[in-house]
């Protein structure tokens, strides 16, 4: 008999799906989708705010594990970028996150923060130091997930070349990923959760 994987996304906007047209297009419901093509029966649910930081996840873990959770995706990192959180604070409280969804029986996928120098708002002489400081965040968020736990799905350099190289991968804000994007970073993180799942 099939069993339901109760799957669930945390997070910030990029989690949320913020740029696209239609609730379909974003990350949760695309690896939803990937998901229920590989055989599993899943209930999808989205905890993500538009804007949260890493100290913004408690509240989401704690609404998954009422509600029982068998696999977590946690994106976050982005907001914490913009607003200079030290990467020992944010890591420490991603790790926390992970730990509580781990006790409550999930398994976790954690997506690292984004290469935030890609933006094309970040004026050029800018932007390999911006790139440094997220591979730095990322970096300590990956460490902290790996010790908590959690399977860590970090974007690689060539998605987001092709974010620095095609306007289209976002959407009308110049900040969220399109429809198109979130498509693209959707397949990168396909094998990890696909992976989690089993």
């Amino acid at each position: 008999m099939m069993m339901n994987l109760r799957f669930h996304v945390l997070g910030d906007s990029l989690a949320a799906g913020v740029g696209c047209a239609l609730v379909e297009q974003s990350i949760g419901y695309l690896l939803a989708e990937r998901l229920r093509g590989a055989g599993h029966d899943v209930t999808l649910r989205i905890h993500a705010v538009p804007g949260a930081r890493s100290a913004d996840l408690a509240p989401q873990v704690r609404e998954a594990t009422r509600e029982g959770v068998d696999l977590a995706l946690v994106v976050v990192g982005a907001n914490d970028l913009t607003r200079l959180v030290p990467p020992p604070v944010g890591a420490q409280l991603l790790r926390d996150a992970v730990e509580a969804l781990a006790e409550a029986g999930a398994r976790v996928v954690v997506v690292t923060a984004p290469d935030m120098g890609v933006l094309t708002h970040v004026p050029p002489a800018f932007r390999e130091l911006v790139s440094q400081a997220s591979r730095a965040y990322g970096q300590a968020q990956a460490d902290a997930a790996t010790t908590a736990g959690a399977t860590v799905a970090q974007v690689g350099a060539d998605v987001f070349a092709r974010f620095a190289a095609d306007e289209r991968m976002f959407s009308a804000d110049r900040f969220h990923p399109s429809a198109a994007g979130y498509a693209v970073i959707a397949q990168a993180l396909a094998p990890h959760v696909l992976a989690a799942a089993c």
